[in-house]
């Protein structure tokens, strides 16, 4: 049996019934777990499934030390108290991870591999490699069109150029307006005017939204809130919606994973401390698959990323495999009395989990090729525009040459 990831541990102590006592230990929660480790001697002396939770409640014991209680099925209670740093951020995190746990139709553990998940995996691998191929000829694309910007701004220059010289040619010498500042000025100002015209914002889908325990900068206390990953920012959210923070997407310094559940975000600055927030989340491994795609160069793994595939065998998935069931038949043997279920075709949790993940790629490629079309767009009609400009202008400049001729 492998060894469930340790997701957060809080020193603490809890109410042994038996010897009515305290015992103090550590309080680890893992993903689908909640274990209580004595100090000294690190026995285990609870084991509590979160499947099994059926209440948990702010109390306090002997009507003076705050205490958690986490009410079991079979109505057993366990009291947790003296937890660091404090009860509050403890039972944040703790009710997070058991909703999530409620909220999860499927069922902890996987089935072996089948060729249908095989066949799945392979088709959306395929479509997968053939966007990011379309993605990589996209850009090139757009930066041909930034090439052609850069080579009509030379143009435009060269003109203004080509207009002050024959404004010069065209007048007397002895008449003191030959180099006409007013139309330079005019000109310029009509060019910045156009320049500075501001753009029409590109569609901002949003690709992931999780629920989240963060902890921003230096403070202890975790709260609970929303992170939501868009194609060019990060959003974080208080549990009533309100935008706490933007990170744009050239503002992400620093992103470390600390485990398939914890990631730390960082904007640096200079002259004022780093803003930073520390996000906590039963399905941070959906945010984490599009963020490796997202920030590749910023992006730090502090832990060995295989593990997220193999912690996905841990925790239930929350994409349920009868969603992928097929060719059900039922075949009631009447000789024994029992009733046999033969499932075909059968997509396991683990595979579903790895379907899912891929798709939130392809949905962030999807959303960056979307973006990346509507700034060429505007690219284009701005070609299109300079083009129409220079074409005036040269014929313009040919007319005023003949005539100087």
């Amino acid at each position: 049996m492998s060894k469930e990831i340790c997701i957060h541990s809080w020193p603490g102590s809890y109410y042994l019934n038996a010897e009515r006592r305290w015992v103090y230990g550590h309080l680890e929660l893992c993903p689908s777990s909640l274990l209580f480790l004595v100090e000294k001697t690190g026995d285990m002396l609870l084991c509590l499934q979160l499947s099994d939770i059926v209440e948990i409640k702010k109390e306090s014991s002997s009507f003076i030390f705050s205490s958690i209680t986490i009410l079991e099925k079979g109505n057993v209670k366990h009291w947790f108290s003296s937890l660091q740093p404090n009860r509050t951020v403890v039972f944040n995190t703790i009710e997070h991870f058991w909703k999530e746990q409620l909220l999860s139709p499927g069922g902890v553990g996987a089935a072996s591999p089948t060729s249908k998940g095989k066949q799945l995996i392979n088709l959306v691998t395929g479509s997968q490699r053939r966007l990011e191929d379309t993605a990589k000829v996209l850009h090139h694309q757009g930066e041909q069109f930034n090439n052609v910007m850069e080579g009509l701004d030379k143009i435009e220059c060269d003109l203004d150029t080509a207009d002050r010289l024959l404004t010069g040619l065209e007048s007397p010498s002895w008449w003191p307006f030959s180099n006409k500042p007013w139309r330079v000025q005019q000109e310029s100002k009509r060019r910045d005017l156009g320049a500075s015209a501001p753009k029409t914002p590109g569609k901002d889908g949003v690709i992931v939204r999780v629920p989240v325990i963060f902890l921003e900068g230096a403070d202890s206390s975790r709260k609970p809130g929303d992170l939501t990953v868009l194609v060019s920012a990060l959003e974080i959210r208080d549990s009533n919606s309100r935008i706490l923070h933007r990170y744009r997407r050239e503002d992400v310094d620093e992103i470390k994973v600390y485990s398939p559940y914890e990631i730390n975000i960082r904007q640096r600055f200079i002259g004022k401390p780093d803003l930073s927030y520390r996000l906590l989340s039963a399905k941070m491994q959906n945010v984490i698959c599009v963020l490796e795609l997202q920030y590749k160069k910023n992006i730090e793994f502090l832990w060995d990323p295989l593990e997220l595939k193999n912690s996905s065998e841990l925790v239930p998935s929350d994409v349920s495999c009868s969603l992928w069931h097929s060719d059900k038949s039922e075949h009631l043997a009447e000789g024994d009395g029992q009733v046999q279920v033969q499932q075909q075709q059968t997509v396991s949790d683990a595979e579903a989990q790895e379907l899912k993940q891929m798709l939130m790629k392809l949905k962030t490629i999807a959303f960056e090729a979307e973006a990346e079309l509507d700034r060429q767009s505007e690219v284009l009609g701005v070609i299109a525009d300079s083009t129409d400009r220079a074409t005036v202008q040269i014929d313009k400049h040919n007319r005023r040459i003949k005539k100087l001729m």
